[in-house]
């Protein structure tokens, strides 16, 4: 690999001679282990990850993908469109005919029609999303993923704890990922680029000995560092960086050529695809959190060819995931979510599209500690406005995370201040939950 590609595509994190000794500080004590090799198909691994916590896989489908051509159909509507409803394994629950495999699982589907998440900014929508709140002026809230990092990431693992995979060049800088207050310990591996981490492969011109001898060298420079120094950022630096050498040893996860073919074709051919595969490599090698984002489905222009290009590809992506978890035991141990920052109009513009829309839209999961076959709420018969137990991002959040194995009430600490997962009020949505 070239020693000019630089980590997560910014320059920030690439490794000089003068980065090097000026990171140091902030570096690990990383690299004792630096022999060992970390396999991903140890025997008693889904027991493990059973006794370990969930695992959540979020498809984050970015530009915010129309309810009506997937969960939410209105036909015969002024705002239905072209697509017809199809019945599904679920009695009396229809879905967009786009979506022809996940009619099949309805069972074990759980779908949220009542959202009204009250914001339609891409990234206003995706903090909400992902926080299940707005920041505040002096608080910046750790998204889903670093929580799930912190609960259910394990000290000793060589696996990073959080994942999120964006590779399209569209609304990238709408992502809104970040561990807020939690500190970069808990910071997601960003896969921009492609989808194996840049610098993961020591250069062939440095031998075992120099590398160990640097490794050593790291070390000593970091112990004289933080001596003495009690600062939480730099323990949260250092715990970072302990990962790296770990990660080092981890290529394997992030090559999906040694996949059955069978497997393969259950997700079919594209990046999305492969990306969900590598998603369920990895949160079955004990990654608590990745996020694959699918861009771009924001159709302010042509909604219907948009959504007759992506649809099927989703429900083609999701079928093969839910499939290949249950052939594995997981179905229970991984929650799978797909959703965006919010959904789209009801009303069709004037550029046969879909605009912006926060106030009534849904969200579709399965697996983890959820209810099978559930749709909750429900929107009236133009799908303007929710008509039965609406719901905000906030509930949503909280129902994630119990569905996850978190108590949605738990608090952290910024300082003294104690800080809950949630806001004061807000509740899970106990219907969905199992």
């Amino acid at each position: 690999m070239s020693a000019k590609n630089t980590f997560c595509g910014s320059i920030e994190h690439g490794i000089t001679r003068r980065a090097f000794l000026s990171r140091v500080g902030v570096g690990s004590a990383l690299l004792g282990t630096s022999g060992a090799v970390h396999t991903f198909a140890e025997e008693g691994l889904t027991q493990a990850l059973k006794a370990s916590g969930k695992r959540v896989i979020l498809l984050w489908l970015a530009g915010g993908a129309s309810q009506i051509e997937t969960w939410d159909p209105k036909p015969g509507r002024p705002t239905g469109g072209p697509f017809a409803a199809i019945p599904t394994s679920v009695p009396g629950v229809h879905i967009c005919e786009l979506m022809p495999e996940m009619a099949k699982r309805m069972k074990d589907l759980t779908i949220i029609r009542s959202l009204n998440s009250r914001n339609a900014d891409h990234g206003g929508g995706a903090v909400l999303m992902m926080r299940g709140r707005q920041d505040e002026p002096t608080v910046k809230y750790p998204d889903l993923g670093a929580i799930l990092a912190k609960e259910h990431g394990r000290a000793d693992s060589k696996v990073p704890d959080y994942i999120s995979l964006y590779t399209a060049a569209e609304g990238r800088d709408f992502s809104r990922v970040s561990s807020g207050f939690l500190g970069a310990r808990f910071n997601p591996m960003k896969l921009g680029e492609s989808m194996t981490p840049p610098n993961m492969k020591r250069l062939d011109s440095i031998s075992d000995v120099d590398h160990h001898s640097r490794a050593e060298l790291q070390e000593m420079l970091n112990r004289q560092f933080i001596g003495g120094r009690e600062l939480s950022s730099t323990k949260s630096h250092a715990n970072a960086y302990a990962r790296v050498h770990g990660l080092m040893s981890s290529e394997q996860l992030f090559d999906i050529s040694k996949e059955p073919e069978h497997v393969k074709k259950m997700y079919g051919p594209t990046l999305f695809g492969q990306q969900t595969l590598m998603a369920r490599r990895m949160v079955e090698a004990g990654v608590p959190f990745v996020r694959v984002a699918r861009a771009w489905w924001d159709s302010h222009g042509q909604n219907f060819e948009t959504h007759q290009e992506m649809v099927p590809e989703l429900d083609r992506v999701m079928a093969g995931l839910m499939d290949d978890l249950k052939q594995r035991g997981m179905q229970d141990d991984v929650l799978v979510i797909a959703m965006g920052e919010f959904g789209r109009t009801p009303t069709i513009n004037s550029s046969l599209g879909r605009d912006h829309f926060g106030s009534a839209w849904s969200v579709a999961m399965f697996g983890g500690k959820l209810k099978r076959g559930v749709v909750y709420g429900k929107t009236d018969k133009d799908g303007k406005e929710v008509a039965e137990n609406q719901v905000g991002a906030g509930n949503v959040f909280a129902t994630i995370l119990e569905a996850a194995g978190i108590r949605h009430d738990k608090e952290y600490h910024v300082g003294a201040r104690p800080i809950p997962l949630v806001n004061p009020g807000i509740k899970p949505i106990k219907d969905v939950l199992a």
